[in-house]
């Protein structure tokens, strides 16, 4: 069966070979667990069709054993009353559904050994789905942290040395400023109420200092 075709093909799909080939490893691992999805829903409806179609011709072959067996009772009827041609009639009735039974009951052998590989195969699938999940959650994992790791690796190159020197350039610069800024504030700062009166306290001491050597020389 095609259907058991492509159930063989994912379940014998390699994950890490088809990551290696896919341009959108994340795209590509998400797609085959919707495949393999897909294809479990189709098996598993396939699974219900053989499995009807196993009982009804089961159901067949039982019908024709019960006519069979029914008309085997006819013929004997008949020859008890002594009719042989509905005998004869009565058993070749029986006969043919015999046959029919028989056919019916390879059809039944048939029809069961394809449900059971159906089964089979839908266990399977169902395994390699549920394993496959997690391994695309792991790759999916892996190649989500390989991406952010090249980002930083792409960060930092661009940062590199040259940029680090410029930076330290700038923080000097931005230190020079601020220092030259604090200088023109210190002096163009008024004077305080302290520093106006320390300058009254110098004034009188230069003029005593003044009046003391005027009067020595006026005494000499």
């Amino acid at each position: 069966m095609a259907l058991l075709e492509r159930v063989s093909t994912l379940l014998r799909a390699n994950l890490n070979d088809l990551v290696e080939k896919a341009e959108d490893p994340e795209r590509m691992l998400k797609q085959v667990v919707l495949d393999m999805e897909n294809q479990l829903l189709q098996v598993k409806t396939q699974v219900a069709i053989a499995v009807a179609d196993e009982h009804l011709l089961e159901k067949k072959r039982s019908d024709h054993r019960q006519q069979s067996e029914e008309w085997h009772r006819k013929a004997e009827l008949a020859v008890q009353k002594g009719h042989d041609d509905l005998a004869r009639a009565a058993i070749e009735r029986s006969l043919s559904h015999d046959q029919l039974e028989v056919g019916f009951a390879r059809q039944a052998e048939d029809q069961k050994h394809e449900a059971d590989d159906l089964r089979q195969a839908l266990r399977k699938l169902e395994q390699k789905l549920s394993e496959t999940r997690a391994h695309c959650e792991m790759l999916i994992a892996e190649h989500r942290r390989a991406r952010v790791v090249g980002k930083a690796a792409k960060a930092r190159k661009a940062a590199g040395p040259d940029r680090e020197h410029t930076l330290e350039r700038m923080k000097s610069k931005v230190q020079v400023k601020a220092a030259e800024s604090a200088a023109a504030t210190e002096v163009l700062t008024p004077e305080s109420l302290e520093e106006r009166f320390r300058a009254l306290e110098s004034g009188d001491k230069v003029e005593a200092l003044l009046n003391e050597i005027k009067s020595r020389q006026g005494r000499e």
